[in-house]
C-alpha cells in the first residue's frame, strides 16, 4: 500500500503499529517531508548539523530499527516489508533487499547489495536498510534515493562544531546518488512509485491492503506518545559526554556536558573575560536540564550575559551548546 502521509512520525508509528498488532505481510511505500531520521540507539545530536536542521525547518525522528542516520524528503521513497519470519531466521537483509534490487534491474540499474546491506549503483549508495524483530514478526525499511536534494541531505547530517563522546551506534557515511540519474527513461518519483508497487505485488505474492479508520486513531496516540516526543527522539540517546568552544572577541567560554538520557548530569563552563561567577551561577542552573535548546536558551537570557552579549551573539552561544 501507499502512505499518503508525509509525516515522518506518523509512518513510523504505522511501522510498528502494522508490525505488533498484525498478524498479515505488508508492503509499504511511503515519502516524508524534509527529515533526519536516526536509528534506535544513535545519539540524534550526534548524527546532525543542529544549527542546518532547526534553520532549515528540518524534522528529527527516530525510528524502531538499529543502523544509521538517513535524510528524507520528496526526493526519496521509502519502502517497508513488515512479515512473519521463520524461527531463528527473522534477521535476513538478503531476502528483503533482492526485490528491491530485482525491480531496479527491471529498469535497467545495475543495483547489487553492498556489504553493509546498502544497495549500490556503481559504487554508489543509493539505499540503506535496517531491520527490526518483535516475537516472529520482522520489520524491514529502506531508503530509496530517487532525486534528492543531495546538498541538503549531506549538509543536514554532518557534525560542524562541538565534540560528542559516547558509546552510541556510529552513522557510516557513504557518497550517495541519485536513481533518476542512472535511468534510461525520465521518470516521475510518483510514477517510479507505482512501477515499484506493482513489480512486488507480481514477484512476492503481494496484495494491497488498507487500514481502517481505528488503525488511524491508535497510530495517532503511538505518535503522541512516543514518536513524536522529546524522550523518546532526544532522549533516548546512550549517555554522551560533548565539548565545545564559543569566542566572541575577547570572550571566550569553553563548554563541557555530561547527559543520561538526554538530561544534563554535568555542566563545566570555563572562560577568559568575563567574571568567573557568572558562569558558576549557569552551570548550577543548567545541570538537571534537558539538554534542549529553549531549556538552555532560558537559563543564558535570564543570567548576566543578557546585559553583557548582543541578542545575536546570546542565540549563537546558545547553538554552541549543540
Amino acid at each position: 500500500m501507499h502512505s499518503p502521509n508525509t509525516n515522518p512520525h506518523y509512518n513510523l508509528a504505522m511501522e510498528e503499529h502494522l508490525l505488533k498488532k498484525f498478524t498479515d505481510d505488508f508492503f509499504i511505500l511511503w515519502q516524508s517531508e524534509p527529515a533526519v531520521v536516526v536509528g534506535k540507539h544513535q545519539n540524534v545530536l550526534a548524527e546532525m548539523n543542529y544549527r542546518f536542521v532547526r534553520d532549515n525547518g528540518i524534522r528529527v525522528a527516530r525510528r524502531l530499527t538499529g543502523g544509521g542516520t538517513v535524510y528524507h524528503d520528496a526526493g526519496n521513497i521509502n519502502f517497508t516489508f513488515i512479515r512473519t519470519g521463520e524461527p531463528g531466521k527473522q534477521i535476513d537483509f538478503g531476502k528483503y533487499i533482492k526485490p528491491v534490487t530485482g525491480f531496479l534491474k527491471s529498469l535497467g540499474v545495475d543495483a547489487v547489495q553492498g556489504p553493509k546491506n546498502e544497495i549500490l549503483v556503481a559504487g554508489k549508495k543509493i539505499s540503506g536498510n535496517a531491520e527490526h524483530v518483535h516475537k516472529n514478526r520482522v520489520l524491514h525499511h529502506g531508503t530509496l534515493l530517487f532525486n534528492s536534494n543531495l546538498a541538503s541531505l549531506n549538509a543536514a547530517i554532518s557534525r560542524n562544531s562541538g565534540k560528542f563522546t559516547d558509546k552510541a551506534v556510529q552513522s557510516n557515511r557513504s557518497r550517495v546518488l541519485n536513481l533518476a540519474a542512472c535511468l534510461h527513461r525520465e521518470m516521475t518519483v510518483m510514477q517510479l512509485m507505482q512501477a515499484f508497487l506493482d513489480y512486488v505485488i507480481l514477484n512476492c505474492d503481494g496484495r494491497l491492503t488498507d487500514m481502517a479508520n481505528q488503525d488511524d486513531a491508535e497510530i495517532e496516540q503511538l505518535i503522541r506518545e512516543k514518536y513524536d516526543t522529546w524522550e523518546w527522539i532526544y532522549g533516548w540517546s546512550p549517555d554522551y559526554e560533548f565539548e565545545n568552544t564559543w569566542q566572541r572577541g575577547e570572550i571566550k567560554i569553553s563548554i563541557q556536558l555530561k547527559t543520561h538520557r538526554g538530561n544534563i548530569t554535568g555542566c563545566i563552563l570555563g572562560n577568559s573575560g568575563l567574571s568567573p561567577e557568572i558562569l558558576n551561577g549557569i552551570q548550577q542552573r543548567l545541570t538537571g536540564l534537558r539538554h534542549e535548546e529553549g531549556e538552555i536558551k532560558s537559563v543564558l537570557e535570564s543570567s548576566e550575559l543578557n546585559s553583557i552579549l548582543t541578542g545575536s551573539e546570546l542565540t549563537d552561544l546558545v547553538l554552541a551548546f549543540f
